[in-house]
């Protein structure tokens, strides 16, 4: 089978990793200080957070943007559900804006339909690491005085307007580094600012609200220290961090080859009668976290075939707005409904060879004429 999605480990990964492991710093530690300067440089940002995971993330940057009870998060339904379950537990209700039915990202025209006064802050998709139009968001938002919220946990290399994602074009960009994703410390995630105080104070409220950096009074660990601002348990522990480190010198690497797979992807593609091609916003440059082709017709079909030899196809993520615990918030979605009828999902990572991708396109040609 060639997967859809594999983990990268760092062929120098083993003596890093043991002498973190003896350094009798598995938590929070030097480590993940090197780590958090090493994501900085990379990226082009000083206002970033390490933390255990993307959806820690996106529940930090709601509390930081002021989201709480009884407020509106704009969002989309076409997404993990990791992206909206943070709006419920911070006790607001998500409305959902519909998407557009050919990239799968979130539609301008419906986030101006879903602003009220209650609405706080708007959470946008980067799906499968293609970035979304930023300019055009930030301006609605803006004129709004509304936060915006990138769901960047897909899209760590990609870019906007020349950028990268977290540079930050918005007031908060959310990433994730969890096992699967091409990047990843095992599990883990970041925090980016634009606004430097908003970064101090999450820095503070990863731990609780209690600050690791201030000096131990007569030795007796943060017995004296006040909290002001109650937070979480949302710290990366050395561990994370040492996978981090040594994993990233290979990234650009990675992106390289998983970049050229999806440019033959999409010259293949467009010659292929009944399969469609995702469209690109002209600013942006995707990571290709995974290739989304559509099928015009048959999708489910197509994907059991496919499986059928030997290459993994799925759609990756379920709308949101089909579970249970977001009946309430339910609304026709026309773009989500198409969008989701057609798109699936098929391997382009570094993984993935000259002699796989070929093979690739050719049982899917083979498939869409017999069917």
């Amino acid at each position: 089978m060639i997967p859809l999605f594999k983990v990268f480990v760092s062929p120098n990964m083993q003596e890093p990793l043991m002498k973190t492991m003896n350094s009798g710093f598995l938590g929070e530690g030097p480590k993940n200080k090197e780590f958090e300067a090493a994501l900085r440089k990379y990226i082009g940002c000083p206002n970033l957070l390490t933390v255990n995971s993307g959806t820690s993330a996106l529940r930090l940057a709601l509390r930081l943007a002021g989201v709480g009870p009884g407020d509106e998060v704009i969002s989309t339904a076409l997404t993990f559900f990791a992206t909206n379950s943070p709006i419920l537990e911070q006790g607001a209700h998500p409305v959902w804006a519909d998407i557009d039915p050919l990239t799968g990202n979130i539609d301008p025209n419906s986030i101006v339909c879903a602003i009220t006064p209650r609405t706080k802050a708007i959470i946008v998709v980067h799906f499968g690491g293609a970035p979304y139009d930023l300019n055009l968001i930030n301006s609605v938002a803006k004129a709004n005085n509304i936060k915006v919220i990138e769901d960047a946990c897909q899209a760590l290399g990609s870019l906007y307007d020349g950028s990268l994602i977290g540079k930050p074009h918005s007031d908060f960009v959310c990433f994730s580094f969890q096992a699967i994703k091409f990047f990843t410390t095992g599990d883990g995630g970041a925090l980016v600012c634009k606004d430097p105080k908003d970064h101090e104070r999450g820095r503070l409220l990863r731990w609780y609200g209690l600050n690791r950096d201030n000096p131990t009074k007569c030795g007796d660990s943060r017995c004296e220290d006040d909290v002001v601002d109650a937070g979480y348990k949302y710290h990366m522990g050395d561990i994370s961090a040492t996978i981090g480190l040594e994993n990233l010198p290979y990234l650009e690497k990675n992106l390289e080859i998983v970049r050229d797979n999806a440019r033959f992807y999409d010259d293949a593609i467009k010659e292929t009668e009944g399969l469609g091609i995702r469209p690109m916003d002209g600013c942006a440059q995707s990571n290709y976290w995974f290739y989304t082709l559509h099928v015009v017709k048959n999708r489910d079909l197509f994907m059991k075939k496919m499986l059928e030899n030997g290459i993994m196809c799925s759609k990756v993520h379920a709308r949101n707005d089909t579970y249970s615990v977001f009946l309430p918030y339910r609304v026709p979605l026309p773009g989500v409904t198409r969008f989701y009828s057609t798109q699936c999902a098929i391997p382009c990572g570094w993984w993935v060879t000259e002699q796989d991708r070929e093979f690739i396109v050719r049982t899917a040609r083979k498939i869409i004429r017999e069917t």
